[in-house]
């Protein structure tokens, strides 16, 4: 295969891969480290690499947006970062020492895990509750999101727990290459109650901050490769521009439900490849 013609397809595939990311939410990386190291054979470490390097890209123009549209908590980003940003980098320091079987069985469960999230209906936006955790109102976290009928307030609840699930996220980005968005919405969904359109937003922006810190880790062992990240990045960053148009007149549960049947064998490959060593 020449050159060429493999980055062409890398940038095929990782069009594909943030398309369907930015449709479910759940980033592109979910998708992508397995069809690079299943489909194009490419080392699940450079591939994880090339997956950080993407997740930057796509999430900081994103960001600004949400921010300055109002949805974004950035008080709570802040903190929760410092938890995914020490677990990414803890993460990255496992990727480089365990093997690459190892990696590619964690990778297959954290896709069993994901595939059951997409599948599964998302919340609906609770009311704002009048009882806040008090560690959150002392932090200031508690603030308003804007709706059709003006600004709504919510109010934080379990920061702690939070903290703590924002720091396994970080672990299996770095280990992972992947945002982790999924386990980081659920974590301000379910425990914190912040509603879903904050969660998920809030997430967006967090998720860059912590594959740059798990990217310096790659970036130093070498797993960083100019010629795989250029087209991934290209291909993701298009990709997940279409997705989101696509995302305004499709029917999200359906994707959902594809989404959720192509990561399933997906998880399934990758198990497959981590216990048998297969090619």
């Amino acid at each position: 295969m020449s050159v060429l013609v493999f980055c062409l397809l890398v940038f095929v595939g990782s069009f594909a891969a943030g398309c369907l990311g930015a449709l479910t939410g759940l980033g592109g990386g979910v998708v992508l480290v397995p069809l690079l190291t299943l489909a194009l054979g490419v080392h699940i470490k450079y591939a994880i690499g090339a997956s950080l390097i993407s997740v930057i890209a796509t999430s900081s123009g994103a960001a600004a947006a949400y921010i300055k549209e109002g949805y974004t908590n950035v008080r709570i980003g802040m903190l929760l970062e410092s938890a995914t940003t020490a677990g990414a980098v803890a993460g990255a320091l496992i990727a480089a020492k365990v093997s690459d079987g190892a990696l590619a069985v964690t990778f297959g469960v954290v896709l069993l895990v994901s595939s059951y999230l997409s599948g599964r209906r998302q919340s609906e936006e609770r009311p704002a509750s009048t009882k806040p955790d008090p560690l959150a109102r002392g932090l200031g976290l508690d603030s308003t999101y804007p709706s059709p009928d003006g600004p709504q307030p919510y109010t934080v609840h379990n920061v702690g727990g939070g903290f703590t699930l924002m720091g396994v996220a970080g672990v299996l980005s770095g280990m992972l290459g992947i945002g982790s968005g999924a386990l980081k919405v659920l974590a301000m969904d379910q425990l914190m109650r912040i509603p879903f359109k904050v969660s998920t937003t809030t997430s967006n922006f967090m998720i860059g901050v912590t594959a740059a810190a798990s990217a310096g880790v790659y970036l130093n062992r070498g797993y960083i490769d100019p010629g795989l990240v250029m087209p991934v990045m290209l291909g993701v960053l298009s990709g997940s521009i279409v997705g989101a148009r696509v995302l305004l007149g499709a029917r999200t549960r359906a994707l959902r439900l594809l989404f959720s049947a192509v990561v399933l064998f997906l998880a399934l490959q990758m198990i497959y490849k981590g216990l048998t060593g297969a090619p």
